[in-house]
């Protein structure tokens, strides 16, 4: 089930952060802020738990995806692409690694186009990919 994230959410989102990101986990303080700040659309999947979340910010006329993830046991099941379009709103922009090929063919499948690259923008040098939702590259 996917449903609106809530301020009890924050413990088992900074949980799911660490398992998926690693050092790259937001804080439990950023968790909390990136569920319940002005601006932000969070949700989660809930099973029995939340095995999965994902977070947008408005910036103006465009919608940033800040961060998807889903437990590592729970994938293959549509979970990322429903909490994707739950949060789906155009024009809609995202960053990730070069090196995630997975979640670029995810993104590009949803109708994401590269329009920009950050270089050596994460820790492992990788650069960031810059999408946006059903643009062409300029």
């Amino acid at each position: 089930m996917i449903r609106p994230a809530v301020p009890g959410d924050v413990d088992a989102v900074h949980a799911l952060e660490e398992q998926v990101f690693g050092a790259e986990a937001w804080s439990p303080a950023s968790v909390r802020e990136e569920l319940t700040g002005d601006g932000r659309t969070a949700v989660v999947a809930d099973e029995d738990g939340v095995v999965g979340y994902a977070v947008t910010r408005r910036a103006g006329d465009v919608v940033d995806l800040q961060r998807i993830a889903v437990a590592p046991a729970y994938r293959r099941r549509g979970l990322a692409r429903a909490l994707l379009a739950a949060v789906t709103e155009p024009p809609m922009m995202l960053e990730v690694s070069a090196a995630n090929e997975p979640a670029l063919a995810f993104y590009a499948a949803e109708g994401y186009v590269e329009v920009d690259r950050r270089r050596r923008y994460y820790r492992d040098g990788s650069d960031a990919v810059v999408m946006r939702l059903g643009e062409s590259t300029p």
